[in-house]
């Protein structure tokens, strides 16, 4: 692997003016993620997030182009402690998406919030029924879920990570009914320490669901992928470990994207104290990576997230950046654009939050306003600003 870092330029440069900011949800505090599907099957992306420190887990129905400025029709799903993620899942396949929340603190529980079956009743609290598994009751601090079919039968699996002593990177494994939630099993894949990112993606050109994982904590500390064994029978099956980079470092959440051009997936990792890892794929298939640095403009938080997608309308991956520890006059989120498509690029930067906010967390990249550029989706959980967006300015557009 390659070893050479790259500093971003205009360091100290005006970035910018800051995006206007959109609150979707400020009722409750600690507003933990931002995790998208489209519930209703009206083809726009609807919201569930945790909020740790209200202790509530909710939905918010996307209104379409002209009232996304306004804050979302929105119902709580259920009510629980020290909640840090909340996903979207149809588990039990009835056409109604449940949503599955991940506790930490004392409560070291998954639940499922089971959604009504009337369509009519989906925006009413009280339709709703929130129930644990059992097999996940004290555990573990759970902190993420990827819903993944992973041994091809009965319903939808689970894809689990947690943080702490004894913490695993694991699945749960779906019964013939899904209801039955007494009858979902764990199989733990690999040891962690803090668990942040879990994504799906064939890494290896099988044809098969990898898990690709960042685990920002302890001596397995690192972003990596398992290799999915395939035919897994008994859930007993060795999942293999395979290294991309930031062995021993502080990684947080991360994206996949063709930053280069070359045709191939990279992982971008957002990685403390401000830094993006680039993990540049050098061969599909291969084991190859190398190595970019870029830090951090001046005047921002630390590392929380980075996501990639075209912001400016020139036909090139940004990258945006959300912080944590983001004390005024600090910025805690930015985006960084490239002239060239190539490994070798300048990144420079740019504002989009100015220095409103404290800890950001994983932040999606989607046209809420139906202008034809990427808006800003994500949360802030100190300041409670709660679910937000920031929306493009036009000029960015090229």
């Amino acid at each position: 692997m390659v070893h050479l870092l790259l500093i971003i330029s205009s360091m100290g440069a005006d970035r910018g003016p800051a995006w206007k900011l959109h609150v979707i949800d400020d009722s409750s505090t600690g507003a933990d993620g931002v995790r998208l599907a489209d519930v209703n099957g009206d083809k726009r992306l609807d919201i569930t997030t945790g909020w740790e420190e209200g202790g509530k887990v909710r939905v918010y129905l996307n209104p379409g182009f002209d009232q996304a400025a306004r804050k979302w029709p929105s119902v709580t799903v259920g009510e629980v402690d020290a909640v840090e993620d909340a996903v979207f899942v149809d588990l039990d396949a009835d056409g109604a998406t449940d949503v599955v929340s991940s506790c930490e603190g004392r409560i070291r529980t998954m639940f499922v919030h089971w959604a009504p079956k009337v369509a009519g009743d989906y925006m009413k609290a009280e339709a709703w029924r929130t129930e644990p598994i059992p097999v996940t009751e004290s555990r573990a601090q759970w902190m993420f879920c990827l819903p993944l079919q992973v041994d091809g039968k009965n319903g939808i699996d689970l894809i689990a990570g947690a943080k702490g002593p004894g913490a695993e990177l694991g699945w749960l494994e779906a019964p013939e009914n899904p209801r039955k939630l007494n009858e979902w099993k764990w199989h733990p894949l690999c040891a962690v320490g803090w668990i942040m990112s879990i994504q799906a993606a064939d890494m290896d050109g099988d044809g098969d669901s990898d898990i690709v994982a960042t685990d920002r904590k302890g001596e397995s500390s690192g972003c990596f992928w398992l290799e999915n064994p395939g035919a897994i029978s008994n859930g007993q099956a060795v999942w293999r470990r395979h290294d991309i980079g930031g062995l021993g470092r502080e990684v947080m959440f991360m994206a996949q994207s063709d930053l280069d051009g070359d045709g191939l997936m990279d992982c971008a990792v957002a990685t403390k104290p401000q830094e993006i890892q680039f993990f540049r794929r050098l061969k599909a298939g291969a084991e190859s990576w190398e190595y970019r640095g870029i830090l951090f403009p001046e005047n921002t938080g630390t590392a929380k997230a980075v996501n990639a997608g075209d912001l400016d309308s020139d036909g090139k991956p940004d990258l945006v950046v959300t912080c944590e520890g983001a004390l005024e006059p600090k910025s805690g989120v930015f985006w960084l654009s490239s002239r060239t498509l190539t490994a070798e690029a300048i990144w420079e930067p740019h504002e989009i939050s100015g220095p409103t906010g404290v800890k950001y967390d994983w932040v999606e990249l989607i046209d809420l306003d139906g202008d034809g550029d990427l808006d800003v989706l994500t949360c802030e959980e100190r300041s409670n600003l709660g679910v937000i967006w920031y929306e493009n300015p036009a000029k960015n557009k090229r």
